[in-house]
């Protein structure tokens, strides 16, 4: 972008910031930036999509197999674990990356495993049991209660303290503002919480939830799909909610869950990150399972579901299904990063990739685009890990798992030496900024006019506001761009009628994507993949045993 550094700052944390970085001279006497690189995504390579023709591989170039799984996120991993959860192994997994995960791959350093994304899963309710079955595989479930509930691993739950704030120059507890907090703010959140409670103990007439994980759990009551056409800041304008503390703790969780505004948000998928993690508006909301690694604890044991059967640096050029009420074989036209043309036959596809690039990818619709496919709209985030000799240092309450800055528009930093219980020494700390312009198109744009050392001065600065020796002490800064991160729930697209319809095969060709549910979570993305897994089976006249989607 070709900015200086105090308009790089004020571009992306602000002018205030960078007017006081420059007013204190501080930016005469800095230390060089930390050693780091560019870690993926292969955002390069995935636009070969629309820039280049792909290639019919040759005659001798093909494989054939019962099912071709695109894509090795959450939701592609999580239809080979259904497939292996039932002994079917006639399956190949083709995915871009150098490595599976998705949004919830991770790294490791001598210190610790540390996250690329996602880094924590809800503790899930008694009714969804494909996912307590995937958590006891991994030991995070210790047991079950006399009414069937399940018992987790203390281990594996985030750890005390779990959450602090920055605000003028000192962290607090928590992630609501109390400090300085008015009588009239406090009230206001006392009514926020009681709508939520309200919402938790809301049933509609055949029993179902307002909001639950996965979203498919949900109800589809008229009441419901009304929120959806509401903005989550006018759903609180609608009750007179002004405080801008509580107005900044709701936003705050747009960010963190949808990487959205409250200005951003629709209403429902607001409600729905606060009422689908309580089971009822007696109990606090459900506990968090993290690892050091974040999820990506949870992708490397996917992952095993599908070893041997997986080619990873592969973009698939052209899915040709067989015409419509035709008998025949599909064809995946694959291409390796290195140049290398090859294919599958295959009875059927799973289609585990954002339905962004189906338009590109599966030959129906590049012929014919659907319209349904210009309503999914995808947000951009940067994520940098930091590996530093010591704990940083702060004035005020401890350091926790989740560290957030009140006046930021980044989300702050997760500590992945927390769960080991390491409160000194070496540490990975994660740092993650959503881009938040209304326009994902610029979003990604300014997300990748920036470099690692740009977006390296961007966090360092960042952090620099609660943890002053933060550029000197941090040895390694790697930074990770994500154009299409997650789905964006904006008013009136959550129930539009467009994931309905996007969700439908075409022809021999499922879909399985967190996408599909509205709302970029772990969950969504295992139920997505497990409900493709069982439409599968359905068509190959296999049915499970046993429904797990």
């Amino acid at each position: 972008m070709n900015l200086s550094r105090r308009e790089l700052l004020a571009a992306f944390l602000g002018a205030p910031l960078a007017a006081a970085l420059h007013g204190c001279g501080a930016s005469k006497s800095l230390p060089p930036l930390p050693p780091g690189e560019l870690i993926g995504a292969s955002d390069t390579v995935g636009h070969r999509l629309r820039t280049t023709e792909p290639t019919r591989p040759a005659d001798a170039a093909w494989t054939r197999t019962d099912v071709c799984i695109v894509g090795g996120g959450i939701a592609g991993l999580s239809s080979a674990w259904r497939f292996a959860q039932s002994g079917f192994t006639d399956f190949q997994l083709v995915e871009l990356e150098p490595e599976t995960g998705g949004t919830s791959r991770s790294g490791r350093s001598a210190v610790t495993g540390y996250p690329w994304g996602a880094h924590y899963t809800p503790a899930p309710l008694p009714g969804n049991k494909a996912l307590i079955r995937l958590l006891a595989e991994i030991g995070a479930v210790e047991g079950y209660t006399t009414d069937g509930a399940p018992v987790y691993a203390e281990r594996m739950l985030v750890r005390d303290p779990s959450e602090r704030i920055f605000f003028r120059g000192e962290w607090y507890e928590g992630l609501y503002l109390r400090a300085g907090a008015s009588p009239d703010d406090l009230a206001q959140l006392a009514a926020f919480h009681a709508d939520i409670d309200r919402w938790s103990s809301w049933r509609d007439t055949q029993g179902r939830r307002a909001f639950a994980i996965p979203t498919a759990h949900c109800s589809d009551d008229v009441a419901l799909r009304a929120l959806d056409k509401l903005s989550m800041a006018a759903y609180l304008d609608e009750h007179g909610w002004t405080s801008e503390r509580l107005r900044w703790y709701v936003d705050y969780a747009c960010r963190d869950d949808y990487g959205l505004t409250l200005d951003q948000t629709s209403a429902w998928a607001g409600l729905f990150y606060f009422v689908s993690r309580k089971k009822s508006a007696e109990t606090d909301a459900q506990p968090l399972l993290t690892w050091p690694e974040g999820n990506g604890r949870l992708a490397t044991h996917l992952a095993k579901s599908a070893q041997g059967r997986v080619r990873t640096g592969v973009i698939v050029r052209n899915i040709v299904p067989p015409p419509e009420d035709a008998a025949g074989e599909t064809e995946v036209w694959c291409e390796s990063v290195s140049g290398e043309v090859f294919g599958f036959r295959a009875k059927r596809v799973i289609y585990a990739a954002p339905q962004f690039t189906a338009r590109f990818v599966l030959a129906p619709y590049r012929e014919k685009p659907p319209e349904f496919l210009n309503e999914f709209r995808y947000g951009a985030w940067m994520v940098a890990n930091l590996h530093l000799d010591r704990h940083p240092r702060g004035v005020g309450f401890e350091t926790c798992w989740d560290n957030v800055l009140y006046e930021s528009p980044a989300l702050g930093y997760v500590v992945a030496t927390h769960q080991h219980g390491q409160d000194q020494g070496p540490t990975v700390l994660t740092y993650y900024y959503p881009l938040l312009d209304d326009d994902p198109k610029l979003s990604r744009a300014r997300l990748l006019s920036n470099g690692r050392d740009e977006w390296a001065e961007i966090a360092l600065a960042d952090l620099g506001r609660a943890h002053p020796e933060m550029r000197a002490e941090v040895k390694r800064l790697d930074v990770m761009r994500w154009g299409h991160a997650m789905i964006q729930p904006r008013p009136s697209f959550v129930w539009s009628g467009a994931r309905t319809r996007a969700a439908k095969p075409c022809r021999t060709v499922h879909f399985a994507h967190s996408d599909l549910s509205g709302v970029a979570l772990f969950e969504e993305a295992f139920h997505q993949g497990l409900r493709a897994a069982e439409e599968v089976f359905d068509a190959l006249g296999r049915p499970p045993a046993e429904r797990l989607a």
